[in-house]
């Protein structure tokens, strides 16, 4: 048995920040994917998903049956079965294998669901968005249900506000070009709870509240409208600022290796980082104007283009 394939996404701005209603945006990255299956012969690493899968159907009981109700029967049946989460998603690497996970159960398991075919009105974009916070919080603790959104729908998603999110149309891929957005692999796993705990402890002080509102959303939000426009001019301008201010006021997010590499982008203009995810570890985002200089500038590291413009 295997279900349908659930992608990886990429949060191409709006980490953190949407936590405190920046906008964001979203896009799926189909490098990576996961599905639901069982197997005659489970490896060690089905086993302990099966294992994880056990916890969270206990889990998935207690949520509120006004938001969701699921066939807990045939989701225990098959979980006894020895299913498990077949995934070449990597764990702690910010780009969203628990999101996956939860889009591939709900898609199964869940009754009366919202599907992709339907009219995607705000209402159900928000709903679904709800169910699936309430569902991947079992992973970290707190979850904003975008990663999963974003799986399950398989589309890209502009993120206006807490409350107002919408499937969007991204400018498309030019191949030939030499603008892109890529990844660099820290070589390190990411914890996501950790991390959003210093950003919490962070928030307690006024002056980051206050960096945060007038330069990390502002940039953020600048990024994305650049982004959706294909401003490019602007959006590398507002990208280096960004990764200025990650650099200054996120830095135990940021692996302490990679803080003169982040540096040397700023200053010699070849590329920008910034967070994937919640960072600490996984992968870090670029963005360069010339994928060549950045390759050559980075030659040490693992890079993968994710989207070229």
């Amino acid at each position: 048995m295997k279900g349908p394939l659930f992608y990886s996404k990429i949060l191409l701005f709006g980490e953190y920040g949407i936590i405190k209603d920046s906008k964001g945006l979203s896009i799926p990255y189909n490098f990576y994917n996961g599905a639901l299956k069982t197997d005659e012969n489970p490896s060690e690493s089905a086993m302990a998903s099966n294992e994880s899968l056990k916890r969270f159907v206990d889990y998935l009981e207690s949520i509120d049956r006004d938001l969701v109700v699921f066939d807990t029967q045939s989701l225990s049946d098959d979980v006894d079965r020895g299913m498990y989460f077949d995934s070449s998603i990597p764990q702690g690497y910010g780009v969203g294998s628990s999101g996956a996970l939860v889009a591939a159960i709900y898609d199964k398991y869940a009754q009366n669901k919202i599907t992709v075919l339907e009219n995607l009105t705000r209402e159900k974009l928000l709903k679904l968005k709800t169910i699936f916070s309430e569902m991947e919080s079992f992973f970290h603790g707190k979850s904003s249900g975008l990663d999963p959104l974003n799986s399950y729908l398989s589309i890209p998603i502009l993120i206006n506000s807490k409350d107002h999110i919408e499937a969007t149309g991204i400018p498309s891929q030019n191949t030939e070009g030499k603008n892109a957005v890529f990844l660099l692999d820290s070589g390190i796993i990411g914890e996501t709870a950790p991390m959003v705990g210093i950003f919490m402890e962070n928030m307690k002080q006024e002056g980051f509240r206050s960096m945060l509102k007038n330069q990390f959303i502002k940039h953020t939000d600048a990024c994305v409208e650049d982004f959706l426009k294909g401003d490019v001019k602007s959006l590398f301008k507002n990208t280096k600022r960004l990764s200025k201010v990650v650099l200054n006021h996120f830095k135990p997010m940021i692996p302490h290796q990679f803080h003169d590499l982040w540096k040397k982008g700023i200053e010699t203009n070849a590329y920008y980082l910034k967070l994937c995810g919640s960072g600490g570890g996984g992968y870090i985002l670029g963005f360069t104007e010339n994928i060549e200089n950045a390759k050559l500038a980075l030659k040490d590291h693992k890079l993968e283009v994710v989207y070229s413009f």
